[in-house]
């Protein structure tokens, strides 16, 4: 009943916001129409810039993989579309599963392998590059890479002192997405560090709405909630020394980062539904909790990636209305950047592979696809207008900040049996901690035996 008497309350406000808005509509609209880009950046949907000079490849054909399926797919074909237009090369695209490295291996093993991957997980590219799979980029593709990239993704995509990669699609997984109704009816704000986020989730428990949907059932969902926290707390060196396994997760610097964790995780009314409700929550029934109803939420924020923007759209929300978005609150001395992202490598050492992965490395073929929507560029020089709305643009300007302040996430750079497997590793022992976050010790031993026998193997 409390409850109930709450969210009347709170319809009550939404209904009085709709009002002053809408009076205030004309003059909004009368600033707009008198206001250009400060920056010089094109505007979203305008031409794509041609950037980048690349060869006649008429007549020539080339295949591309990737796990991309659906609108992804889609938006990955405008791509080759435009390289296609502007080679004369004919590009076919075959997804290849989630299995990547089974998908290229069997094509190796058969003598057909696609021309150019685009593989999600830094270890299966550097695996392709140790086993000869992959071919290094020519003068072209590298230059361009030079060129657009700050070193630290330069570093991503090498592999024995030679650069074999291009990251074209990037995630910057540091970011919380919130309900505006439920913050403004319980009066929270952003949040800039760990400490205030724990006291702005406890007014919008305290205001009759669970806090944070976590999406428990998804292990891998839990890795990136722990690694933001450890790479803010423990800072980068420790975080490569652990997803490295030079030091062991029975560190004390681990069992800092699952108390703190646990700060938020065990106390009640934080965790939509309880940690037992957020263990059976897939991630998008996450993003759900929070947007499925915008003005009367189950949880008010959640946490993940720049993807979440697919999610909040499904689910009927407005994006930059009923949905905003803030960094990783900073746990240590500064704000966490993770992120993962896709690299483009070439499986044959041909002058269309390697042309393909130069277009990749430019402006124009990634403008392309944020201009489509759903679409990070770690590409430094993609001009931000290209990004169809302010939070896509916000989320591409911090990862672009980061500079090479950011770590790639550490659970896709450990061996899969331990980083990312169902009902194993550090999925699994994570789920076992969100069930009890008391368990701190024994937590970490289950997570170092784990990871003695993975990087063993």
């Amino acid at each position: 009943m409390q409850k109930s008497l709450r969210r009347n309350r709170k319809r009550k406000k939404r209904t009085a916001r709709a009002a002053l808005a809408a009076a205030s509509a004309g003059a909004l609209m009368v600033t707009a129409a008198g206001c250009g880009s400060d920056d010089g950046d094109t505007v979203s949907g305008a031409p794509v810039p041609v950037t980048v000079k690349l060869p006649n490849l008429k007549g020539q054909k080339l295949q591309v993989t990737a796990v991309w399926t659906g609108t992804e797919q889609e938006n990955f074909t405008k791509v080759l579309e435009e390289f296609e237009k502007r080679t004369g090369a004919k590009v076919s695209f075959v997804p290849s599963g989630d299995d990547m490295a089974g998908f290229v291996g069997s094509k190796i093993a058969g003598g057909s392998p696609p021309d150019v991957a685009m593989v999600g997980q830094v270890g299966v590219m550097r695996e392709f590059a140790q086993k000869g799979w992959a071919k290094p980029l020519d003068a072209a593709a590298k230059a361009e890479v030079n060129k657009n990239f700050a070193k630290g993704w330069q570093d991503l995509g090498s592999y024995d002192g030679k650069q074999y990669g291009v990251y074209f699609k990037a995630s910057n997984k540091s970011l919380i997405w919130y309900n505006t109704s439920a913050f403004d009816y319980a009066g929270a704000k952003e949040p800039k560090t760990w400490k205030q986020l724990l006291t702005q989730a406890q007014l919008i428990s305290d205001s009759g709405t669970d806090a944070v949907a976590v999406g428990g059932q998804d292990g891998w969902t839990l890795t990136d909630w722990f690694e933001n926290v450890y790479l803010s707390q423990a800072g980068p060196k420790k975080y490569d020394q652990l997803a490295q396994h030079k030091i062991k997760w029975t560190d004390p610097s681990v069992k800092k980062a699952l108390e703190t964790l646990a700060q938020l995780w065990g106390t009640k009314g934080l965790v939509a539904g309880g940690r037992s409700g957020a263990l059976q929550t897939a991630f998008p029934d996450s993003v759900t909790k929070a947007f499925g109803n915008a003005a009367e939420p189950d949880a008010g924020m959640v946490f993940e990636a720049d993807f979440v923007a697919a999610n909040v759209s499904d689910a009927g929300a407005e994006l930059g209305g009923d949905a905003k978005v803030f960094p990783f609150p900073a746990v240590g001395a500064k704000p966490p950047v993770v992120t993962g992202g896709d690299v483009g490598v070439a499986l044959k050492n041909s002058k269309a592979s390697q042309a393909l992965l130069t277009f990749l490395a430019s402006p124009d073929a990634a403008t392309i696809w944020a201009q489509s929507g759903g679409f990070i560029s770690a590409n430094k020089n993609v001009k931000f207008s290209a990004y169809p709305n302010d939070p896509m643009r916000d989320i591409a300007k911090a990862l672009i900040a980061a500079g090479n302040d950011f770590r790639f996430d550490m659970s896709d750079q450990a061996p899969a049996s331990f980083g990312g497997k169902p009902a194993q590793g550090e999925w699994k022992a994570l789920q076992d901690f969100l069930k009890n976050p008391r368990n701190v010790e024994g937590i970490q031993r289950q997570l170092e035996a784990d990871a003695a026998k993975a990087y063993k193997n």
